[in-house]
């Protein structure tokens, strides 16, 4: 390599383009616009329409130049397992795609941090939209917190009649109080077999995203601001 190029190449090295600081702004607030929860692909993507062509590889390096890194958490090796629940089959079985709304809704319960203590959040879920008709928080996880959940849901859609309702095999899902609320409204219970998280994919996936993007990384401070 010739002397010329090498000095050329360190001066340029050190001088500031603009259009380069431009490109780092727009990174910056793509990043801040998302909680911290876009990659490199969704970065380039919204850079791009900003009229800036970014690739997401040239992103990524971006991203590691500024210091700038995604919530979303790593793939997860989950094990596997057969075993149905006694009493509640798995009438679901992986089929997630329903032909219209309240068909199909599905739950599940996740903590969050409040302050000093978890407080516990239900969700129910309606498959066709993948949107939550209904949820609920309580500092205690038990069958009254899903059963007001599913109530919010039931109430807000009109009262549907027909809906399958597909859960995990947690306490709060088996427990009398709960079935009860579904003998009710007349709701039929499906369940995932044990250890087997992939038979509720959707519940799991929303979770991930709330999360990654929206709930704050040390929590709230109090139940009342959750």
């Amino acid at each position: 390599m010739p002397h010329s190029t090498y000095k050329y190449w360190r001066i340029q090295r050190k001088q500031i383009r603009p259009e380069q600081v431009e490109l780092n702004a727009l990174i910056k607030s793509a990043h801040q616009l998302s909680n911290g929860s876009a990659g490199a692909r969704t970065i380039a993507s919204l850079v791009t329409n900003q009229g800036i062509s970014l690739s997401r590889y040239r992103a990524g390096r971006l991203l590691k130049t500024l210091d700038l890194h995604s919530t979303q958490q790593r793939k997860h090796r989950y094990r596997k397992a057969t075993q149905l629940h006694l009493a509640i089959d798995n009438t679901l079985d992986r089929q997630f795609y329903p032909d219209g709304p309240n068909q199909v809704w599905c739950g599940d319960v996740t903590y969050i941090w409040v302050g000093q203590r978890w407080a516990y959040l239900a969700v129910v879920l309606d498959l066709y939209a993948r949107k939550p008709v209904g949820w609920a928080l309580s500092l205690s996880p038990d069958s009254q917190l899903t059963a007001t959940a599913l109530t919010r849901a039931y109430e807000s859609r009109g009262r549907p009649e027909g809906v399958l309702f597909h859960s995990d095999q947690g306490g709060h899902y088996t427990g009398i109080t709960f079935r009860q609320y579904l003998w009710r409204y007349r709701i039929k219970q499906s369940m995932s077999r044990r250890g087997n998280c992939w038979d509720n994919a959707p519940m799991e996936r929303f979770f991930r995203s709330l999360k990654s993007e929206w709930v704050p990384e040390i929590g709230y401070r109090s139940f009342v601001e959750a």
